[in-house]
């Protein structure tokens, strides 16, 4: 158990420290992934139809591509794609792109193909009588969509945007692909170490698992907050 101690031989420190970029990394990627996939839902909902199109390409694409394939292509093609760009433009100048930009651009691509389906669904579940009865109200169109449309659409996908989070949390592991140092990355290098394959993979298990626990916790806590008017209009 001393391997697993926060001492100057213990593995403790690095693995709470690949637990916290783990969860950094999540939470950076989570608002813009839901965003992004809001907009798409929206556009898909009642944008023009070539821009449907284009966000059922973009939705197909993302979801078909393995998540590790995704991010190994961010990390790639994109620092090279910029750094051609910035040849172009003269600058003489060459960009290294990080691995935690990358997987947070890939990982928010990869959450906002499917958060977007989770959103269509919840728009279409929702009346149009209600866009219209707030027009007859006087609100304009940001004002129904902000004290309207926002508190039904979230309360609807909660669910569903829950195990969309779930799986980011999981595919968060990947980038150790790309040398990230979160959990997953360092339970490899305590592994390579000290060749302690079950002990570490045990405890890396321990530490997905509560933060498993905290996100449902909190999902719980958020469904509750949105769901108070559903409950005091039922009694």
């Amino acid at each position: 158990m001393e391997l697993l101690g926060f001492g100057a031989t213990g593995w403790g420190t690095p693995l709470l420290q690949g637990a916290l970029m783990t969860l950094g990394l999540a939470l950076c990627t989570l608002p813009f992934g839901l965003l992004l996939g809001l907009g798409v839902a929206m556009a898909k909902h009642g944008g023009p139809i070539w821009l449907g199109v284009v966000c059922g390409i973009y939705t197909s694409l993302f979801r078909a591509l393995p998540e590790l394939l995704t991010i190994l292509i961010v990390y790639f093609l994109g620092q090279s794609a910029i750094n051609t760009l910035l040849a172009a433009l003269g600058l003489g100048i060459q960009i290294e792109v990080s691995g935690f930009a990358a997987g947070f651009v890939a990982l928010g691509l990869v959450l906002g193909a499917f958060s977007s389906e989770v959103w269509l669904g919840a728009l279409r579940s929702l009346s149009r009588g209600q866009s219209e009865g707030a027009a007859a109200l006087g609100l304009s169109r940001g004002q129904t969509f902000r004290k309207i449309i926002l508190p039904q659409l979230i309360r609807t996908a909660l669910p569903g945007l829950g195990n969309n989070w779930m799986a980011l949390l999981k595919d968060t592991s990947l980038v150790s692909a790309i040398a990230v140092s979160e959990l997953m990355y360092m339970t490899n290098r305590a592994v390579f170490a000290t060749k302690q394959p079950l002990m570490f993979y045990a405890a890396c298990c321990l530490l997905y698992l509560v933060m498993a626990i905290l996100s449902g916790i909190a999902q719980t806590m958020l469904e509750k907050h949105y769901n108070r008017g559903q409950n005091l209009a039922r009694a």
